[in-house]
C-alpha cells in the first residue's frame, strides 16, 4: 500500500512542478504573420510584410497536404508521432557520435525542439540546447502533433527575409502550399536546412540535384508510389522570386485596419473579376490623361449577396503622383445627379408623381434658390419619365420641395449614406442636385437596393457567411423600384456616349450619370438582375477638367464593365410586380383624364397610393361678348357674355413661355370695371429675380445692373416695381427689367394689377 501511494505522490509532485514551471515560464508569444487577404475561393489576393519586415504568411492545417507531411517527417523527424517532444533514443546516439566522432556536435533535435529553437533563437551551446527540449516537452503539453507540424512549417527559414512554406510556395511558385506537386513539395523540405546555400532562383541546378537526391531515397522508402516519383524527377526546376500578391490594395488595406492582428482574411472579391477590373480602370484612365483626368474608382457589387466582387480604389496605386493610394470607394464627393432615382421613387410612393405626370421645367425661384438645368435650357413642361432620363435639375427640384427635404435625407441616412446623417441639418433643395456628400460604395450599394426591389442591405466585404443573403429593410416599394428601372434602362436620352447608339457592344442593364458642380467628378452607375457596378473618374487634387462629364467619360468604362465582368449574366429583365396597375391618364398634365381632355396615353400607377385628382389642364372663363375682357363671379352680366375654356397653365409657365415667344392661348384682361380688389398672398407676384437673402456684388468700373423679373397669375397684365417702397417703374407681367442698384440693403417689391404684393430683401456691394 505504501509503494502505490509513494508513486501518486510522485506523479502529484511533478504535475504540481510542470504547473509551477508552465506558470513561470510561459511559452514565448506566438509567431507575428503577415496579414494576407484571401479571394472568395481562398486563393491568395493581397499579402503584406510583418510588423518584423518579413514574409511569414500562416500556413493553415487544411493546406499541410499528406504529401508534405510526409516529406517533412520522413526527412526531419520520422519519429515524431511518438515521442513527446524529445526522442531518448536519438539523443544517446547523438551522444555517442559525438564522444567518438570527429567531433562535431549533433543535436538530434526533433520538429518540436526546431519550433522551440525557432520560435527562441538562441547561440547552439549545450545549456541551450538543454532548455530547447524542457520547450519541447512544454510544446506538446500544449499543442496536438498537427499544431507543432503546422508551427514547424510557418517558421522554417527560406533565406533572406522569407519565412514558412507558404510565403515560399507563393513566392517561388505562386501557388499555395495545398497546389503544389511532389517536386515542389519536396524541393521545399530540403531548402530549410541550408536555406543561404540553397536559394530558389540562384542556386537551381544544385537544388534540383539534392531534391532528385531525396527524390530516389524517398521511392526506396517506399513513401511514395513509384510512378509519382519517376514523374517528379523528371519536373524541370525553372523558379525565380515573384512579387508578393497585390490585387485589391485599396481593400486588402481597409480589411487590416478593421481586423488588426489578423493573420488570414477572407474577403468576398473574385480574383477574376478584380484582375480584369483592375486592368480596365487602368487602361481607361490612360487615355484620358490627356484630358486633364488621372483617377478613377469601380465597385462591383452580386445583387443576389450584396457581396463586392471587384473594389477598385484608384487607377493605379504605385502612382504616387495621381495620389493613387487614395481610395475612390470611400472618398466623399459630391454625387451630381445620382440620387434623383431615390427622389422619385419615394415621390412615387408617396403619390404625388407618376411616370408620365407632367413637371414645370422652367426658371424657378424655390425660397431663393434657383436652380438650371445642365444645358441651361428649360423645356417648359416635361413627363417625369423624361426628366429623369433627361436628368433635368428643375423638375427634380420641384419634387423634392414637394416631399420635404427632412423626409429624402431621413431615407438616404437609412440607406447608409453617413456624410448625410451628419450634415442633414444643414442640407437643403440643393442636395437633389449634388450638394450633399456621398462616397462610390454607398452610390453603388442605392442602385443595388433598386435591384433589389427597394430592398436595403449594408455590403459585405468579408466573406464570414459567404452566399448567405443580408437582412434587408425596404428604403421603398417593388413598384417604385420598377418604375424607376424602366425609365433608366431606357435607350433614348442625352447620356447615352456619343457612338453607342447602334452599338453592339452596349450591355442591357437600367443606368444614371451624374457630373458635380465645376465637372469635379462624373458617375456612371448601373445594374442588372445580377450585377451593380459603379464608376467614378475624376481627379482626387478635386481639380475639373471640360471633358468631365458622366455620360462622356464614366459610361464608356461602365459599359466596358459590364461587357467583361457580366457577360455571362442571364438574359432575363425585371417583371412589373402585381401592386401596379395600368390607367388612361391625359397627354397634356399626366393626370386622370376629365372631361375635356381628348388626348390621352396608359400610364403605370400605384392603386390607393397614386394621386386620383382629375386632369384640370383647361379651365372655363367668362368672356364678354366681343371677347375683349374677362369677367369674374362678382363682375359677370346677367346676359351678354358666353363661356369658353383657355388654358390653365402654372404663372411660371405662362412666363416662360411669354418670354421664350412661345405660343399659347392668350387670356384676355380682367373687366376693367370690376370693383373687386382681389387680396391675399397666395397667387401673389414670385419674384425670380433677383433672389432673396442673396448678397451681389458689383464692379464699381462697370455698368453693372441687376434684373428684376417675376412670375404671376395667368390674368395679370401688368406689374409695378419698388426699391425700398419708392415706385420705380411699371412693366408688363413677363417683362425683364434691369437697373442700377445702389450699394447698401434694399428692399425689392413688386405689385400686381390686382393689389398683390411680394417683397423681398437683397444686399448690393461694390468693389
Amino acid at each position: 500500500m505504501k509503494r502505490p501511494a509513494a508513486f501518486l505522490g510522485l506523479l502529484l509532485t511533478l504535475a504540481g512542478l510542470g504547473w509551477a514551471l508552465d506558470r513561470f515560464f510561459p511559452l514565448p508569444p506566438a509567431p507575428l504573420y503577415s496579414p494576407i487577404v484571401l479571394a472568395a475561393d481562398g486563393t491568395v489576393l493581397h499579402a503584406f510584410l510583418n510588423p518584423t519586415q518579413k514574409w511569414r504568411m500562416k500556413t493553415e492545417l487544411r493546406e499541410i497536404t499528406p504529401a508534405l507531411r510526409r516529406t517533412i517527417v520522413a526527412k526531419e523527424d520520422r519519429y515524431f508521432y511518438y515521442h513527446f517532444g524529445v526522442n531518448p533514443l536519438a539523443i544517446l546516439k547523438a551522444a555517442g557520435r559525438n564522444l567518438t566522432g570527429s567531433g562535431r556536435t549533433t543535436g538530434a533535435s526533433t520538429i518540436t525542439m526546431q519550433v522551440a529553437r525557432l520560435l527562441e533563437p538562441k547561440e547552439r551551446t549545450v545549456g541551450n540546447k538543454l532548455r530547447e527540449m524542457l520547450r519541447a516537452v512544454q510544446l506538446e503539453a500544449h499543442f496536438s502533433k498537427a499544431e507543432i507540424l503546422q508551427l514547424y512549417l510557418n517558421l522554417v527559414p527560406y533565406g533572406g527575409n522569407v519565412e514558412g512554406v507558404k510565403s515560399a510556395a507563393l513566392l517561388y511558385f505562386q501557388q499555395t502550399p495545398d497546389y503544389l506537386s511532389l517536386a515542389q513539395t519536396v524541393t521545399l523540405a530540403i531548402i530549410p536546412n541550408r536555406p543561404r546555400g540553397l536559394v530558389l532562383g540562384r542556386h537551381n541546378a544544385a537544388i534540383q540535384q539534392e531534391r532528385n537526391r531525396w527524390l530516389r531515397r524517398f521511392g526506396q522508402q517506399g513513401l511514395f508510389p513509384p510512378q509519382a516519383i519517376a514523374d517528379a524527377l523528371l519536373e524541370p526546376l525553372d523558379v525565380q522570386r515573384h512579387a508578393a500578391p497585390a490585387l485589391a490594395p485599396h481593400l486588402a488595406r481597409r480589411l487590416v485596419r478593421q481586423q488588426p492582428g489578423q493573420a488570414i482574411i477572407a474577403s468576398t472579391l473574385q480574383r477574376g473579376k478584380q484582375a480584369r477590373a483592375e486592368d480596365l480602370t487602368r487602361n481607361y484612365v490612360r487615355r484620358l490623361q490627356g484630358l486633364g483626368i488621372t483617377n478613377a474608382a469601380v465597385l462591383v457589387i452580386n445583387n443576389r449577396t450584396r457581396a463586392v466582387e471587384a473594389y477598385v480604389g484608384s487607377a493605379d496605386f504605385r502612382d504616387a503622383l495621381t495620389k493613387g493610394q487614395n481610395d475612390g470607394v470611400q472618398a466623399v464627393r459630391s454625387p451630381g445627379s445620382t440620387l434623383k432615382p431615390l427622389l422619385y421613387a419615394l415621390a412615387l410612393d408617396k403619390g404625388l408623381v407618376t411616370p408620365k405626370l407632367v413637371l414645370a421645367d422652367v426658371p424657378t425661384n424655390f425660397n431663393g434658390y434657383q436652380p438650371e438645368n445642365f444645358d441651361k435650357r428649360c423645356a417648359g413642361e416635361v413627363p417625369l419619365d423624361r426628366a429623369l432620363a433627361y436628368s433635368l435639375n428643375i423638375p427634380a427640384v420641384r419634387v423634392l420641395s414637394q416631399l420635404g427635404v427632412p423626409t429624402f435625407t431621413a431615407k438616404l441616412r437609412a440607406g447608409g449614406f453617413r456624410r448625410v446623417a451628419r450634415d442633414a441639418p444643414r442640407l437643403g433643395l440643393s442636395t437633389i442636385l449634388g450638394g450633399c456628400g456621398a462616397t462610390l460604395e454607398e452610390l453603388t450599394n442605392l442602385y443595388v437596393t433598386l435591384a433589389a426591389a427597394g430592398r436595403y442591405a449594408p455590403l459585405r466585404w468579408a466573406s464570414s457567411r459567404p452566399g448567405r443573403p443580408a437582412q434587408t429593410t425596404a428604403l421603398f416599394s417593388d413598384a417604385a423600384a420598377f418604375l424607376i428601372t424602366d425609365i433608366l434602362a431606357q435607350l433614348t436620352r442625352p447620356d447615352l456616349p456619343v457612338g453607342y447608339e447602334t452599338s453592339l457592344r452596349l450591355p442591357k442593364i437600367a443606368w444614371k450619370t451624374g457630373t458635380s458642380y465645376g465637372r469635379r467628378d462624373a458617375w456612371s452607375i448601373g445594374y442588372n438582375k445580377e450585377y451593380t457596378i459603379g464608376v467614378w473618374v475624376g481627379n482626387f487634387s478635386g481639380q475639373g477638367s471640360p471633358a468631365l462629364t458622366g455620360s462622356e467619360v464614366a459610361t464608356p468604362l461602365l459599359f466596358d464593365l459590364f461587357n467583361t465582368l457580366a457577360y455571362n449574366s442571364p438574359n432575363d429583365w425585371f417583371q412589373p410586380p402585381t401592386s401596379l396597375d395600368f390607367r388612361l391618364v391625359c397627354t397634356e398634365t399626366g393626370l386622370p383624364p376629365g372631361p375635356d381632355c381628348p388626348n390621352q396615353l396608359i400610364d403605370y400607377f400605384l392603386p390607393g397610393i397614386s394621386s386620383a385628382r382629375r386632369c384640370q389642364h383647361q379651365k372655363q372663363v367668362l368672356l364678354s361678348a366681343d371677347g375683349q375682357y374677362v369677367y369674374c363671379r362678382a363682375c359677370a352680366p346677367d346676359a351678354g357674355f358666353r363661356r369658353e375654356q383657355y388654358p390653365n397653365l402654372l404663372p411660371e409657365v405662362l412666363a416662360f413661355k411669354a418670354a421664350q415667344g412661345l405660343p399659347y392661348r392668350q387670356l384676355p384682361p380682367h373687366n376693367p370695371g370690376c370693383q373687386l380688389v382681389r387680396g391675399g398672398r397666395d397667387r401673389a407676384p414670385g419674384i425670380t429675380s433677383p433672389l432673396a437673402n442673396t448678397e451681389y456684388v458689383l464692379n464699381r468700373g462697370e455698368q453693372q445692373q441687376l434684373l428684376l423679373s417675376c412670375t404671376t397669375d395667368n390674368e395679370v397684365r401688368q406689374v409695378y416695381w419698388y426699391i425700398n417702397d419708392e415706385f420705380y417703374r411699371a412693366a408688363g407681367a413677363t417683362e425683364r427689367v434691369f437697373f442700377r442698384p445702389p450699394p447698401g440693403a434694399l428692399k425689392i417689391s413688386c405689385a400686381d394689377d390686382h393689389g398683390r404684393n411680394t417683397d423681398v430683401r437683397v444686399t448690393v456691394s461694390e468693389l
